[in-house]
């Protein structure tokens, strides 16, 4: 006596699977109890973080020191604007102004003076102290006008998708006043003297 086994068609298949009467069969095990892989047993992919390289500009206003504020100011306004948050941040640098400071520290040869100006007139000393009181700031004053060079260093911070964005800011910052007369120059990642622009920018408060 033949039995013949009816087996269902793709379609009945499908069917049945949608109507709930037959489980749907995933095959786990292949020959010699070997598993096949399934996606929960990948590797994780890559990571999707972006890297975010940066760039430089370097802007020398020499003793200028209005010049530098209206920069300063300018890209306030800018990052305002146009929410660049992080993406544009800059900081002054005033490198003579330590060296200022330590021309005028070297100054207590005075002390021999104002003790034999004491012993000889005790009544004129009051008077001579206001006076040395009053000329030291005046004195100090055009010293640090003389020496107080300061420079500007702006960095420019996207992420590798918006290239296009950063690059229109490296001509952009460059070719408008004030940043156009203070000789700007742009450091690239790539630029041999990025490193060391890189750490002058972070020790800058």
């Amino acid at each position: 006596m033949d039995v013949s086994i009816a087996i269902p068609s793709y379609a009945e298949r499908l069917f049945r699977v949608a109507a709930g009467s037959m489980p749907i069969a995933f095959p786990s095990f292949g020959q010699q109890g070997q598993r096949f892989p399934s996606n929960l047993d990948l590797a994780p992919g890559t990571s999707q973080t972006r890297i975010m390289a940066h760039s430089y500009i370097k802007l020398d206003f020499g003793t200028d020191e209005e010049k530098a504020q209206q920069a300063r100011h300018k890209l306030d306004v800018w990052k305002q604007a146009f929410r660049l948050d992080k993406r544009l941040l800059y900081k002054l640098d005033r490198p003579e102004t330590d060296a200022g400071e330590t021309v005028s520290k070297p100054e207590p040869v005075e002390k021999p003076a104002a003790a034999a100006k004491s012993a000889g007139k005790t009544a004129a000393s009051p008077k001579a102290k206001t006076a040395a009181k009053a000329s030291e700031p005046a004195a100090e004053k055009p010293a640090s006008a003389a020496n107080g060079k300061v420079s500007l260093l702006v960095r420019l911070y996207f992420s590798s998708h918006e290239k296009l964005s950063e690059q229109r800011w490296l001509d952009r910052i460059p070719s408008e006043e004030p940043f156009k007369s203070a000789s700007p120059k742009v450091v690239h990642h790539s630029d041999p003297e990025f490193e060391s622009t890189d750490r002058q920018f972070e020790s800058l408060e």
